[in-house]
């Protein structure tokens, strides 16, 4: 078996997270993780309802096998003067969305290495909690590189912090996060790349679905409850909306900033 290098920053992130998670009293519980591979590259395709999403499933894959995952994160993530130290330390991928190629090579390189690579196929946290349509990048990826894609769904870490909600600190403690990895995906350069990508979706919620009925809270008249399953939260259509309107603001904004003052 191939010797993991040493890598400070990583190890010194994961007990730190393994610290934060152990003083919240996180309740955790995990199915299918038989699933990670233990060695080789693979695309931990993963649901994204909450901002923590990638340290638990981080945090989780450590302790099944001890193996480090490298997620793609927007380049302003990286620009940040200690965050993006970090980032950089633990040898996370920047994605810069004015010039793609060259993450997305630099991607695939990682998987053809044997590197475990997280994906949010969503693109962004889906406030509804249901899975959003996915962008076909891991599907590619995977793909390409020639490694399995591993559906990977997380419930209850919305609870923790999210989109569109403040949580409260007490309400973070005690939470249950619960865990299912799927059966690897195996896609080719023959597989229609939309076709298989509804295909991840549809695991992907089925997954969901699961680890909801099993939920050891009654999210009745919850915020952190999709609405079709009687919580509060706003419909993948309500969601859509504000994202859009958000977008809208952000681009006449820019265009604001851009724009030449008028010469007097």
């Amino acid at each position: 078996m191939k010797t993991r290098r040493s890598e400070p920053v990583y190890s010194t992130a994961i007990v730190a997270g393994r610290t934060l998670f152990g003083s919240l009293r996180l309740k955790r519980s995990v199915t299918g993780v038989e699933n990670i591979p233990t060695t080789g590259g693979a695309v931990l395709a993963m649901t994204h309802f909450g901002y923590w999403d990638f340290a638990l499933v981080e945090w989780t894959t450590w302790l099944a096998n001890k193996r480090r995952v490298r997620f793609m994160a927007k380049k302003s993530v990286f620009d940040k003067p200690v965050v993006g130290s970090l980032m950089r330390g633990m040898h996370h991928i920047s994605v810069d969305m004015k010039a793609g190629a060259a993450a997305y090579a630099k991607a695939v390189e990682a998987l053809r290495n044997g590197e475990l690579l997280g994906v949010f196929p969503e693109a962004g946290v889906s406030a509804s909690f249901t899975v959003r349509e996915l962008k076909t990048g891991a599907v590619r990826l995977a793909a390409e590189a020639g490694v399995p894609v591993i559906p990977v769904a997380v419930w209850g870490g919305q609870r923790l912090m999210t989109k569109r909600h403040r949580v409260g600190f007490l309400e973070r403690f005690g939470v249950p996060v619960s865990f299912a990895f799927g059966s690897p995906i195996t896609v080719t350069d023959a597989d229609d790349v939309r076709i298989a990508t509804d295909r991840l979706r549809g695991t992907l919620q089925s997954l969901v679905d699961g680890l909801q009925k099993s939920y050891p809270v009654n999210g009745a008249g919850a915020w952190w409850q999709p609405r079709a399953l009687g919580g509060t939260a706003p419909t993948a259509a309500e969601s859509a909306a504000a994202d859009a309107e958000r977008d809208a603001a952000r681009e006449s904004d820019a265009t604001t900033v851009a724009a030449p003052r008028p010469e007097h």
